[in-house]
């Protein structure tokens, strides 16, 4: 099912009709008043005209029990002409099981602009073998829900994914933030997170000089979904096509100790990948969830071990290549949609990244 063309589905317009689907997680039916606020900013910020499908508001144990459900909606989306995107509500953590329930041909007769990032890491990597480029978010319950209001940094990228070719050139944001705000409580909406000033993007392996520029296409997404992805051997790509691509990785809120995310990367090196990518773009962990608060000097430290730890390791399998630290992807805010299966270049030299369509 390897893909040796690929394919940017066509940009959306205002006034367009987006599917709103849920391909994992049912939160949409726990805390609506964060659903509704996503469905509103999607509507009065970008003029685009929410569609919810069945899933949508589905319960999670609905959704659980059904994959076969989750696999029809993003199949009846993707077919239906008059839907030009698909949004996700969140992501999850069993997406793994739906896979199987898609009719690929239906997916690639019809490519269509799909937003969604960490458990649909999944479904990325399924429309990547299919040669669909995707876009990693945003999702309707966090990005467009952001309280007090979306950060300007997700807005002027999500607008890029969403109605233009490409996303182009990026820019490190100036602040970030890894804060959770309790969903449970609807005065949270009005309420902003907790930002941080941001030290800008950490450049590191190249080998012992600065290297030239690199080119590749996109692939990867969330660490602890490609681990599952790579244990189950589900949507994962032919070794062989994976040659000169660009690595994404991410650690989401699960925020995995060093030893793990080494592990993983020891296991993917062991299993002959980490050595075809030319290049690897992190994005800045999260270190903080719901359930732990750390200082912000243990934050602090956490990152920089993993940091650490993560470049040591790629670089046992590929010391040539350049690794990009705390790019705005993945579960810290602001987040920037970058596509998987388009061209990425990284510039060591310039400290630059940008992507090209397909």
């Amino acid at each position: 099912m390897a893909a040796h063309e690929f394919t940017v589905p066509p940009a959306l317009e205002p006034g367009d009709r987006v599917a709103i689907v849920a391909t994992s997680s049912g939160a949409a039916a726990t805390f609506p008043h964060v659903y509704e606020l996503g469905l509103e900013r999607i509507e009065d910020e970008f003029g685009l005209e929410p569609v919810e499908y069945p899933t949508a508001t589905a319960e999670q144990e609905t959704l659980a029990a059904d994959p076969e459900m989750r696999a029809r909606d993003v199949e009846e989306a993707f077919r239906d002409p008059e839907i030009a995107g698909v949004i996700t509500t969140l992501g999850g953590d069993d997406q793994i099981r739906f896979v199987d329930h898609l009719d690929p041909d239906v997916l690639r007769e019809n490519p269509t602009r799909f937003y969604g990032y960490s458990d649909n890491t999944v479904l990325a990597s399924y429309l990547w073998q299919l040669g669909i480029v995707s876009y990693y978010g945003p999702s309707v319950l966090t990005e467009f829900a952001m309280q007090g209001s979306m950060f300007e940094h997700t807005v002027e990228y999500s607008r890029r994914a969403l109605f233009e070719e490409t996303i182009g050139e990026l820019e490190p944001a100036e602040c970030f933030s890894d804060h959770d705000l309790e969903w449970g409580d609807p005065d949270t909406l009005d309420q902003h997170r907790e930002t941080e000033d941001s030290e800008g993007w950490r450049w590191a392996g190249g080998g012992d000089v600065v290297s030239d520029p690199i080119t590749g296409r996109t692939w990867g997404g969330c660490l602890t979904v490609l681990d599952q992805l790579l244990a189950a051997d589900v949507a994962v790509p032919e070794p062989d096509d994976l040659d000169g691509a660009v690595l994404l990785l991410e650690t989401s809120e699960v925020m995995p100790e060093p030893w793990y995310a080494r592990q993983f990367l020891m296991a993917v090196g062991e299993r002959g990948l980490l050595e075809r990518f030319d290049g690897v773009l992190v994005g800045r962990a999260k270190a903080r969830n719901p359930f732990e608060e750390p200082s912000a000097d243990e934050r602090r430290e956490y990152r920089d071990e993993l940091r650490t730890t993560m470049a040591e390791t790629i670089g046992l399998y590929n010391p040539e290549a350049p690794i990009v630290f705390d790019v705005e992807f993945g579960h810290c805010a602001p987040t920037v949609p970058v596509p998987v299966g388009a061209t990425a270049t990284i510039d060591p030299t310039e400290e630059r990244i940008g992507f090209e369509g397909a």
